[in-house]
């Protein structure tokens, strides 16, 4: 369903908040970090001297690690910039296949411009004229409710309603189910400010219907958590303040969208993008722009060392080739972080391997349009785990983007595993392909067999940020920033999704720039 691996940036429907089918249905509020990014951006780009020759290394080559390198010779053109990435390829889960005329997107297929850190890298890569926005005829999703898909009711926002009306119409809740959620007003307001998890969190301003049948599926979309464990202080701050300005969700959804109607907001291209060629067009245009030499395919990193002034980093090559860098970015997953730290600091490294990850196994079909009696009139779908099915969500890729499939054709990518069924990953290939059939003949009325048939696996590459997440990764950054000329990037910190791995990378690059700034 994600919703990037190291740098997952995919939901089931996109991905990239990793992007998974629910991000077409629903956005976040921006935190305010655009405005940290851009002042640290001015900063350096004014002060960081260019005639000071500066080794840096980048350590992984997903989409953070990308964006770190690319920023790191943006704000120090005149820096040595060296990325290490262990497979034969960048870009991480970025990846972009064509086949008997489909383009299928092994991760992410779109991204968010409510957090403009990606839509602003693709103008500075050359990449504006590529931009699509989501076919405007069927912006909407459906729940899986009792074997058939039911539109997420218009207004509903993640976890509450911005309009009345449609809440009421919509036979995903019974009518005790929706007096639950009209009660939601007057659910006094938690005084209590430590973390609390998804499930808590919904279950005492909702009511466990609107939990079950909606909020669990929409925001399961997103991170495939387990709902218990789930931080909603790292995962959905914007409701937890929400509740503590407003006093309940209710109020707040709808002022807000008041607020935001009467000021005329939006985003210029829509709240959500894809590219015309794909999400691989992203990855080929930031190597584009790299400087000569910088990539070292193939070239797994089996240990870094600070040493004396510099830093160490040792790679498995047959010479086993140490290299000497003056400042070092870390852009994979906290595991494998935690792994190369050891030596380096031991307790930053034990915190990095505290952080969980899951898996998930993605079957991507393409059908003849005349095999399906569904009218696909959406973007996709969503399971509560209620149902008791195999699947988690359902995208309809070809729906939402022109050119992903031949006209007569349909694309769908269907998203097995998560934190709560992360067994059936491990299943053969063909089981999961027959799995993913069976529940879109059963959903959408499919006859017959699949043109096209494509699996990607995604294994422990979806960061969890489990109940106290953010004072681990407050802890993380006060470690890591004892280091000297060091900085982390990915993930597994603070957002998962294309727009959130962007940042990670260019934040880690404006740290190591100004360090390395303040040490010439």
């Amino acid at each position: 369903m994600l919703s990037a691996h190291q740098n997952l940036s995919l939901a089931p429907f996109s991905a990239s908040k990793a992007e998974w089918p629910v991000e077409s249905i629903v956005d976040c509020d921006d935190d305010g970090s655009t405005k940290l990014a851009n002042s640290t951006t001015s900063k350096l780009m004014n002060s960081a001297p260019n005639d000071a020759i500066q080794r840096i290394a980048v350590i992984g080559g997903g989409i953070s690690g990308l964006a770190a390198a690319h920023r790191v010779a943006e704000l120090r053109p005149s820096a040595r910039v060296t990325l290490f990435e262990a497979s034969d390829r960048v870009g991480g889960v970025l990846a972009t296949i064509r086949r008997d005329g489909y383009l299928i997107e092994r991760s992410a297929d779109m991204f968010t411009t409510k957090d403009p850190w990606a839509l602003d890298l693709c103008r500075r890569v050359g990449l504006e004229d590529q931009l699509l926005n989501t076919n405007e005829a069927f912006r909407r999703a459906f729940v899986v409710h009792h074997g058939k898909l039911v539109p997420v009711p218009e207004g509903f926002t993640l976890m509450s309603p911005a309009r009345i009306l449609p809440v009421l119409k919509t036979p995903l809740l019974s009518w005790s189910g929706k007096a639950r959620l009209a009660w939601e007003r007057f659910v006094p307001t938690r005084r209590d400010q430590s973390d609390e998890s998804l499930h808590d969190f919904a279950m005492r301003r909702l009511g466990r219907e609107v939990y079950e049948r909606l909020v669990q599926p929409l925001i399961g979309g997103i991170y495939t958590a387990d709902p218990t464990k789930l931080s909603m202080h790292a995962a959905m701050p914007e409701f937890v303040a929400m509740e503590k300005e407003f006093g309940n969700l209710t109020r707040g959804v709808q002022e807000k969208a008041t607020k935001a109607k009467r000021e005329g907001t939006g985003a210029r291209y829509g709240m959500f993008l894809g590219l015309r060629d794909g999400m691989g067009s992203l990855v080929d245009a930031i190597v584009r722009h790299l400087p000569d030499g910088c990539l070292h395919l193939n070239s797994a990193v089996q240990s870094v060392r600070r040493h004396e002034n510099h830093w160490q980093v040792e790679v498995a090559d047959a010479a086993q080739t140490r290299h000497e860098f003056d400042a070092l970015i870390l852009a994979t997953r906290a595991p494998h972080a935690a792994a190369l730290l050891r030596d380096v600091d031991a307790e930053l490294s034990q915190e990095l391997a505290n952080i969980q990850y899951a898996s998930a196994a993605v079957p991507i079909l393409g059908y003849r349009r005349d095999q399906i009696a569904h009218p696909l009139d959406g973007f996709g779908f969503v399971v509560p785990l209620v149902e008791r099915r195999q699947i988690l969500s359902g995208s309809f890729t070809s729906i939402k983007f022109p050119g992903r499939a031949p006209d007569d054709s349909v694309l769908f990518r269907v998203f097995i595993g998560g934190a709560c069924q992360e067994e059936l990953v491990s299943f053969p290939n063909e089981q999961l392909y027959e799995i993913a059939q069976r529940e879109l003949a059963e959903l959408l009325d499919i006859r017959g067999e699949p043109q096209v048939r494509e699996l990607v696996r995604w294994n422990k590459a979806m960061p969890q940020y489990h109940l106290g997440h953010l004072d681990r990764v407050a802890r993380i950054e006060q470690l890591a920033a004892k280091l000297p000329l060091f900085a982390l990037a990915g993930n597994a910190y603070r957002g998962v999704g294309i727009p959130f791995c962007v940042r990670s990378g260019e934040l880690a690059a404006g740290l190591v720039c100004r360090d390395a700034y303040d040490s010439d």
